[in-house]
């Protein structure tokens, strides 16, 4: 089978003195993918199979936590099951990306309603651990189990989010050690592009679920004073929110002795509009001034204002040419206030292509250690991501532009290491120029 397989072709590797990176590449591709099936079968034999814990579960509930699992697994394995026929039947020049290809409807039909169905398992999880009074032990002894490795039910559960967009990684690796001009690239680019198609459904369903039950949540919270105002929308989002603090000067001062007086002012920013509250009992928010973004102008002060500590911008609300409101705004922190400042005033898409221009060298670093978006303006980030640099500040954080599929956001520079090497940073623009190009033929006429 699969391990006889792939002894014989890493052994027929060691005796060539080369072996091509191409190979290699696929070669990853199909030991992965059997790992992969191996950590399934825990979470499908061990976990779900268990009676103790199905008695303790309703049917429901085992739906919302387990979604289509095992026919992830059965899925997988079929896709495995071609792979493995085919590295047997010709060791030294197999290919991979046109079984990857043939497979892709099968993959969207399982991995698209299993990723949609993650807010539900999340919260299915949590509720089952505080409100099921057997979940708890029962789920403690099965993770104590030595085939988990010491690894917890959450780990195995999140492996086909993990894994889809791994092996859009992979066939993007493949396809880059491919000859140019080649039958063999034109099928990686057609593997590759569905993938990659497949990746952005998978997270545009799961942020829709996320958004829609994220407004659903504020409007119970956010009110208007004396205005309606229709906050549930499809085409709205959350991009940021949080507390900074008000700064305005009190009249009796002399101007000579610039005293502020200081109170705090709640900021929810959409991708349409802006609100500022003042933040009532049990967690309320009344709002006292909305604006539409194009009516924003935001300046950074901090080098400007003398005598005025701390991380201050001019937020602006334009009426026409003239400002209608206007707000002096402090941030605790300088990355803090750098976020405020990007998501008020987004990059135009120009300023966004030249992080990719070949001709444009920009600061990039490469992702060391995955990183989990906790803000709706941050970026989550796998092994090898590698990003073009637009902001950095003294506390930390950068904000890039992700070379593979254009997605900005802030990343805390721990996660990352600069590329420090010219020519390194030219290969990584060329090739996602390479990738981009070959992707945008595919949907031109043929000649």
């Amino acid at each position: 089978g699969l391990r006889q397989g792939l002894q014989l072709s890493l052994s027929n590797c060691a005796r060539l003195e080369v072996v091509p990176f191409t190979r290699q590449a696929k070669f990853e591709l199909i030991t992965s993918e059997a790992s992969y099936i191996h950590s399934l079968s825990v979470a499908v034999g061990h976990f779900l199979g268990s009676a103790e814990l199905s008695e303790c579960l309703g049917v429901q509930d085992k739906q919302w936590l387990f979604s289509k699992l095992p026919e992830v697994k059965s899925t997988s394995e079929r896709f495995l099951q071609d792979l493995e026929q085919r590295l047997e039947a010709d060791v030294l020049r197999f290919s991979v990306c046109d079984i990857v290809l043939l497979h892709c409807p099968a993959f969207r039909r399982v991995y698209l309603p299993y990723v949609t169905n993650q807010a539900y398992q999340e919260r299915t999880y949590q509720r089952l651990l505080l409100e099921n009074p057997k979940f708890p032990g029962i789920l403690a002894r099965l993770e104590e189990s030595p085939v988990c490795q010491r690894l917890p039910l959450t780990s195995f559960l999140i492996l086909p989010f993990q894994r889809i967009t791994r092996l859009k990684m992979l066939v993007e690796n493949i396809l880059k050690r491919t000859a140019q001009g080649s039958e063999d690239e034109d099928v990686a680019t057609k593997a590759f592009n569905a993938l990659k198609e497949l990746v952005q459904e998978c997270n545009a369903s799961v942020q829709s679920m996320k958004r829609t039950e994220e407004l659903i949540h504020l409007s119970k919270k956010i009110h208007f004073e004396g205005k309606i105002f229709p906050l549930i929308s499809q085409a709205r989002w959350l991009v940021r929110h949080g507390e900074l603090t008000e700064l305005a000067p009190l009249p009796a001062a002399p101007p000579a002795k610039l005293k502020l007086s200081s109170k705090a002012v709640y900021l929810h920013l959409f991708n349409d509009c802006l609100l500022l509250s003042r933040r009532k009992e049990l967690g309320k928010f009344a709002v006292f001034v909305h604006a539409k973004m194009a009516e924003l102008q935001v300046k950074d002060l901090s080098l400007k204002l003398q005598g005025i500590p701390g991380h201050v911008f001019l937020l602006q609300l334009l009426h026409g040419p003239h400002a209608k409101h206007q707000f002096l705004l402090r941030a605790r922190t300088e990355s803090e206030k750098q976020r405020w400042i990007s998501a008020m005033c987004p990059s135009s898409s120009q300023e966004e292509k030249e992080v990719f221009s070949e001709g444009q060298d920009h600061p990039q670093v490469q992702c060391v250690r995955t990183y989990k978006a906790l803000q709706p303006d941050e970026l989550t980030l796998e092994k090898t991501d590698i990003l073009a640099v637009r902001t950095q500040t003294s506390d930390g954080w950068l904000e890039g532009v992700r070379l593979a599929d254009g997605e900005k956001g802030w990343v805390p520079q721990a996660y990352v290491e600069e590329i420090s090497s010219l020519s390194a940073r030219l290969r990584n623009l060329r090739e996602n120029k390479r990738i981009t190009s070959a992707t945008s033929k595919l949907g031109e006429p043929p000649p």
